[in-house]
């Protein structure tokens, strides 16, 4: 049986910037610039960000009253998102031969990942803990209600991980799936209930909408544009966002000014936090005006990590999360990508909301976890060459997660906030 980790950390505490932290930051920018380092992550690194999001607050800083289908409260003082990851033989959840659902850019064992140890880790919060996720009761809440995941692949990898938590309760002819477009439904037919996932990678109207052909390296994000996909979250009882990692193209962002039909297109450039922070607004000025605080239920998660570079946890250079079957134990380990810079604006932007938002901070939990991710276990989008069968880490995915695995921790925590806020 393996012991648990060592605990993390509690939530990154706000720091203030001294000339001294100026100095530094344009020092780092100078030798990025110098030595053709990843500019994308050189304004976020040295930031560190309060993100005390988890209970809805209100403008004013006082919290919301009872929230839609709450049944009960999280423990006073207790801090869900901060924790260690315990070994958990009465895992997994479910069983990834079990599940149908599972897209095969997910399905690791299927693909030969030798060992499942990442499906055995548990979150443990430091001061309580997690209600056991209810199948029953997460069913009989949705009767007659929709269930929507906004954003990119890393949601969607969510929704999937939701489906077959639940899906196991439903008989098979009471169920079903359907894509449309940018558009997937899973149906629990007795229930009247739908599970959906939207692709809008941006939220906003982008070049990247196209659900199937979307890798497109010159991204595009349309202003005042949200309108274009909310018209299809319209009517949703509870709403799951996420956007985060087609953002990080660089220090800019292409914003659109008039549409994509113009045959001449009029574009700004916007740094990328200020062009996220123009999301953000118009995702919240979107909730607030289309949905109901005393019926409907809006969570947003923070950004997924990826483990890109091994020396960011002491391993040798130039390798990444293939083969990484182990956590990472320091408590204070962060990474070294842009989520602080853009857990600050999210930070900045929620405050100002005026409707309850929950807010599901994934990001440092997650960040232990190098051992979860897809690597080189799933189907491959094209065809590898012998040069990359010859070194598996120049393909692996160091994104996306493994199902069942940590996704499922996600949504342990998304049930904790529905039900227990």
């Amino acid at each position: 049986m393996k012991p648990p980790l060592s605990s993390s950390s509690s939530l990154l505490r706000k720091a203030r910037l001294s000339p001294y932290l100026f100095t530094l930051l344009a020092f780092i920018l100078f030798v990025a610039i110098l030595y053709g380092e990843d500019f994308a992550c050189i304004f976020g690194e040295p930031l560190q960000i309060v993100t005390d999001l988890g209970q809805p607050v209100s403008r004013t800083g006082k919290k919301w009253g009872k929230l839609p289908f709450a049944i009960g409260k999280t423990e006073e003082g207790c801090d869900v998102f901060s924790g260690r990851w315990v070994w958990d033989e009465s895992r997994p959840l479910y069983q990834e031969s079990e599940c149908p659902y599972i897209q095969p850019q997910l399905t690791c064992q299927e693909h030969g990942r030798p060992e499942k140890d990442y499906q055995y880790w548990r979150w443990q919060p430091h001061d309580c803990s997690l209600p056991s996720f209810n199948a029953t009761l997460m069913l009989e809440t949705l009767r007659g209600k929709r269930m929507m995941f906004v954003g990119d692949s890393l949601n969607r990898g969510q929704y999937v991980s939701m489906v077959c938590l639940l899906h196991s309760i439903i008989p098979e002819e009471a169920k079903s799936m359907e894509t449309f477009d940018s558009l997937t439904v899973f149906t629990a037919k007795e229930y009247n209930a739908t599970i959906e996932f939207y692709w809008a990678p941006f939220l906003l109207e982008s070049n990247s909408d196209n659900a199937v052909v979307h890798r497109i390296p010159d991204r595009i994000v349309r202003k005042g544009s949200i309108n274009k996909h909310g018209r299809h979250w319209k009517g949703v009882d509870i709403l799951v966002f996420n956007t985060y990692l087609w953002w990080m193209t660089g220090l800019k962002m292409k914003i659109l000014l008039g549409s994509f039909d113009d045959e001449v297109k009029d574009t700004v450039e916007l740094s990328t936090e200020d062009a996220y922070r123009m999301a953000m607004k118009s995702m919240l000025r979107w909730v607030r005006k289309n949905m109901d605080p005393k019926k409907s239920r809006v969570f947003f998660a923070s950004m997924s990590p990826s483990h890109g570079k091994s020396i960011d946890w002491g391993g040798e250079a130039g390798l990444n999360c293939y083969n990484e079957t182990s956590l990472i134990d320091d408590p204070n380990y962060w990474g070294s990508d842009c989520r602080r810079s853009v857990m600050q604006v999210i930070g900045e932007v929620f405050a100002e909301s005026k409707f309850p938002i929950t807010f599901l901070n994934i990001t440092q939990l997650s960040g232990y976890r190098k051992d979860a991710h897809t690597s080189i276990y799933k189907q491959q989008w094209n065809p590898l060459t012998p040069e990359q069968k010859a070194n598996p880490v120049s393909y692996a995915d160091c994104v996306h997660w493994c199902l069942p695995g940590l996704q499922d921790t996600w949504n342990e925590l998304l049930f904790a906030k529905l039900f227990y806020p």
